[in-house]
């Protein structure tokens, strides 16, 4: 049954998945792979893979308590599939615009590269961002219209 608790559960583990998901794509491709920032540069380039240990971490718990939850929620058959890809989008796409906005631009963390033209980088940064919280905002959207009248 679709009731306010299931929803709200639903979207909230989810979420939890896809901050864990954007954070790990976010650390395993720009942070190893193409070493193109730690999350925080200000510092020794030891103190950058400190930072990049302890993001990863979180990252790892927001995935593991998001899939405990996700679990919790289907073992009592309260799961609301197209809510749960909502939360999924949408933690992804605002992890991804708070650390293109707050990371990058307020706090100057790090930046995507250096020594290059970083607007295109922000640019793209940014809007995939956007396209991730509207794909999450079209299918919460779709979700309330879906849901019969939902109970307490």
């Amino acid at each position: 049954m679709e009731t306010k608790q299931n929803l709200k559960q639903s979207f909230q583990a989810a979420l939890l998945i896809g901050i864990g998901i954007m954070a790990a794509v976010d650390e395993i491709i720009f942070h190893q792979v193409l070493g193109w920032h730690h999350f925080y540069d200000k510092a020794t380039p030891e103190i950058g893979l400190l930072t990049d240990g302890i993001l990863h971490a979180a990252e790892l718990v927001a995935i593991v308590a998001g899939f405990f939850m996700l679990s919790d929620v289907r073992r009592r058959q309260a799961l609301v599939p197209l809510r749960a890809w909502a939360g999924f989008f949408v933690g992804a796409g605002g992890f991804q615009l708070f650390d293109g906005l707050i990371d990058h631009k307020v706090l100057r963390l790090h930046q995507i590269r250096y020594q290059v033209d970083i607007l295109p980088y922000d640019i793209a940064w940014n809007v995939s961002a956007l396209v991730l919280l509207i794909i999450g905002g079209l299918l919460w959207s779709r979700s309330r219209s879906a849901v019969h009248p939902v109970a307490d």
